[in-house]
């Protein structure tokens, strides 16, 4: 007979199996196919590994992974707000509330409660880790962007001092990685694939 955690813990697996098809506006490196959810997630887990030395406090890594792989876990319920989308903020909402407290509720009570203490540590981004990991998750769909010729900027018509505004959060997770941003913005803007005006 299995214990009662270990069939809410295979509840929970089953579960988020359905980030799989949150697909985000962004594409992948190269392609014309959208990214979906699990694929970010994991892309900023691997960012964290290879470039948690670039910091600008030393941080817990293995906490910061789990903030990057269960970050949009919530998107399951609330779907994916785009980050340049006019009409809806892109901060916690009420939604994304109610599919944390409903998802990571399908695991055990101590379980539950770790993962909602992460996921809303990454959304107040007050911690180092917290600050690094939305560094993450702004830097991967620069990185998109400027590989694909100006990916969604030039498809949702997105300028620069909007993609500077959003961008400028990778300055409290890392200078180091900031100044490269800055570098790879202003290079996209003298490419032509991102609008000054």
């Amino acid at each position: 007979m299995h214990s009662v955690e270990l069939l809410q813990q295979l509840d929970f697996i089953k579960e988020i199996d359905k980030i799989k098809y949150i697909q985000r506006r962004t594409k992948l490196f190269g392609s014309d196919r959208n990214e979906n959810d699990a694929e970010h997630s994991w892309h900023l887990a691997m960012m964290t590994i290879v470039l948690a030395e670039h910091s600008n406090e030393p941080i817990d890594v293995l906490k910061v992974v789990k903030m990057v792989l269960i970050h949009d876990i919530v998107e399951i319920d609330a779907g994916d707000t785009f980050i340049y989308d006019e009409n809806k903020d892109h901060s916690n909402t009420d939604e994304e509330r109610a599919a944390a407290n409903r998802i990571f509720g399908l695991l055990p009570k101590k379980q539950s409660e770790e993962l909602i203490g992460i996921w809303e540590e990454f959304e107040a981004g007050k911690t180092q880790e917290a600050k690094f990991a939305r560094a993450m998750d702004r830097l991967e769909p620069l990185l998109q962007n400027a590989s694909n010729n100006g990916g969604t900027w030039k498809e949702f018509d997105v300028s620069y001092n909007k993609v500077y505004e959003k961008k400028q959060v990778i300055e409290d997770g890392s200078t180091i990685i900031w100044d490269l941003a800055k570098g790879i913005i202003n290079d996209s803007v003298e490419k032509g694939i991102l609008s000054k005006d």
